[in-house]
């Protein structure tokens, strides 16, 4: 997905952070969430981020570690920019071993809101937490059916490395009383790891339950990355 946050959905879901993080302006609120990947016929890897927001700004910094593979440590930031149309969401994102990314999304409209994103890299070696294409544009829509029931459909497709990777999400939220709340995204996939490689196809499904400053996401996703291993993923986080 376009370099946003850990569970890197479009802006309509990025932007609606856990119940709990709202806070008095000028205030820093945190997250920390440490994962856990476990892929058919590799190593288990293991990632830790830190986020801070204050006001519009956010920034990040995380560590994906797998046994006797790939290591890489990356920082970002982000700048939401509201009005009445919607919102505007730029980022910026670096990783050791030299990767450069960006993205810009936007969400316009309010109940019913049209949903579109852009990214961009370097291209150098990255392993993408956010299991969509990076260098990619995104197209979608979501509507508040009820105070509490959100639904949104978007398309996440490569537009730059000849790939053909596309995913499809449609997924679903449900805002209970006491800062709780469920989201469900499911996901249909196609492409290439690479231009000369085969063609993929897979579904992953996610889930996360947030409860006061704490949740937890599992997630099962086959063809991982556009690759030949299927993946689960836990992660557990809490708000301060």
């Amino acid at each position: 997905m376009l370099l946003a946050l850990l569970w890197q959905a479009p802006l309509c879901w990025a932007q609606a952070t856990s119940p709990a993080v709202q806070g008095p302006q000028n205030q820093w609120l945190y997250k920390v969430t440490p994962s856990y990947y476990q892929t058919t016929q590799e190593a288990g890897a293991t990632d830790v981020n830190v986020r801070a927001n204050v006001d519009n700004h956010a920034v990040w910094i995380g560590q994906y570690d797998q046994a006797n593979t790939f290591h890489q440590t990356r920082v970002g930031y982000e700048y939401t920019y509201t009005t009445g149309w919607g919102q505007m969401v730029p980022s910026l994102q670096g990783a050791s071993g030299g990767f450069v990314g960006g993205s810009l999304n936007a969400q316009w409209g309010q109940s019913t809101y049209l949903i579109a994103g852009w990214g961009r890299t370097n291209l150098r070696p990255y392993y993408n937490l956010n299991f969509d294409p990076n260098d990619a544009i995104t197209l979608g829509v979501g509507s508040w059916l009820t105070p509490e029931h959100q639904v949104a459909l978007w398309r996440t497709q490569d537009d730059r490395t000849h790939t053909g990777q596309q995913v499809t999400h449609l997924a679903w939220r449900y805002h209970l009383p006491d800062r709780k709340r469920l989201t469900l995204d499911a996901a249909s996939k196609s492409g290439r790891g690479d231009p000369d490689s085969d063609v993929v196809k897979g579904h992953s499904l996610g889930l996360t339950w947030d409860w006061s400053r704490y949740f937890v996401r599992m997630a099962w996703d086959q063809k991982v990355n556009f690759s030949d291993q299927n993946q689960k993923r836990v992660s557990l986080g809490w708000h301060y």
